[in-house]
């Protein structure tokens, strides 16, 4: 069964930078979407960024919510089949549980629509105070 492993969770204050990390197997990275989603108890999750992950064609592309761009980034090591996400200059209202997703299917490019992605980590708090 495949699986997603993020880390990197954690509190800071605002203003302040974190780093997460998701590993996936090598059957599920490459050549699919990937991504950063939050979720803030009793609200839908929303999308942060994604990417398509792998090499040549369109890997790479990345898509970002307009609350977070210019203040994190997406990546991706191909080696390590893991995707990160830089965040920056956070805000209190970036604090959420944050989940890394990524789809079964190769060759889709999914964007920032949580619905479309059917593989989703355990999720990883993030807490931003004042």
């Amino acid at each position: 069964q495949e699986k997603l492993a993020e880390s990197g969770g954690g509190s800071v204050q605002a203003g302040g930078s974190l780093k997460l990390s998701c590993s996936a197997s090598k059957y599920t990275f490459g050549k699919t979407s990937m991504g950063w989603f939050r979720q803030v108890s009793g609200n839908e999750r929303e999308a942060v960024a994604v990417i398509y992950t792998g090499v040549g064609g369109s890997s790479g592309l990345t898509a970002y919510a307009d609350s977070v761009k210019g203040r994190f980034t997406i990546s991706q090591d191909n080696a390590k089949n893991t995707i990160y996400l830089q965040m920056n200059s956070l805000k209190l209202d970036d604090a959420g549980m944050y989940y890394c997703a990524a789809t079964l299917e190769k060759g889709a490019w999914l964007g920032l629509i949580p619905d479309r992605y059917n593989l989703w980590g355990q999720g990883t708090q993030v807490t931003v105070s004042s």
